[in-house]
């Protein structure tokens, strides 16, 4: 059960707060080691390249685990999150040195039955733009 927020407070329309979350080249490595996802598109440069990329590309779950975030630190509890989903519309490229930037806003869509509901993201990074689709998650509330 999610922590401080209770049902009858939050309305549709409540607006999460947002989130930046910047992504390097040692965040893809760790990640790589996390999941056993060593695909060379993910930290070989010249590789990407060469499969028509235009630089190394962050994981899709390592994007999709990121925006979530904006749920979790709003409703105080991961377990509260019991659906997610998304949409991988566009890659986050990760240029070296800089990195990237992964902007997420979220808001509450609906009010479900059971205290739950479902929350609506929006994720870009820089010029590619939107970069999952239809984003959402449903939480359990208080």
């Amino acid at each position: 059960m999610a922590a401080g927020i209770s049902y009858d407070d939050v309305e549709v329309g409540t607006e999460l707060p947002p989130q930046s979350f910047p992504v390097g080249r040692g965040d893809l490595v760790r990640y790589a080691g996390a999941s056993g996802d060593f695909n060379p598109i993910h930290w070989n440069p010249r590789f990407a390249v060469e499969v028509g990329l235009p630089d190394v590309i962050a994981h899709g779950m390592f994007t999709m685990a990121e925006a979530v975030r904006v749920v979790t630190d709003w409703v105080g509890d991961p377990g509260a999150v019991v659906e997610y989903s998304v949409k991988f519309t566009r890659p986050v490229v990760v240029p070296d040195p800089e990195g990237a930037v992964v902007e997420v806003t979220g808001k509450v869509a609906q009010k479900l039955d059971d205290r739950r509901v479902r929350v609506d993201l929006h994720v870009t990074c820089g010029d590619a733009g939107k970069v999952l689709g239809v984003p959402r998650a449903v939480v359990q509330l208080a």
